[in-house]
């Protein structure tokens, strides 16, 4: 069976922190900087994150979840671990044998 496979161009331009933000270089930065103010040379030369709206249609190329600028840390669900969903299932099972 096939596997997905993440776009290796778009892994090569971006990066992808622990907790799923995605830096990528500012635009406009790389060359014709002499007509550029200074001050807007030292801002382009810090890495930006995409906004959620941009990295929700990267998902479908990278095969993962990934978090945008805008959203907090808890936007992201995290599995449970094979402990936790035990319990999960034990006191679902439990509720529901309560309700006969």
């Amino acid at each position: 069976m096939a596997s997905n496979k993440p776009h290796k161009g778009l892994l090569k331009r971006m990066r992808i922190t622990k907790t799923g933000l995605v830096k990528h270089k500012s635009a406009n930065s790389k060359h014709l900087k002499s007509g550029k103010s200074p001050s807007r040379l030292r801002r382009l030369r810090k890495d930006r994150y995409l906004w959620s709206s941009d990295s929700k249609g990267l998902e479908a190329l990278l095969f993962r979840r990934l978090r945008g600028k805008d959203q907090a840390r808890a936007a992201l669900k995290r599995s449970p671990s094979p402990a936790k969903r035990k319990a999960m299932q034990a006191a679902k099972a439990g509720a529901a044998a309560g309700k006969k």
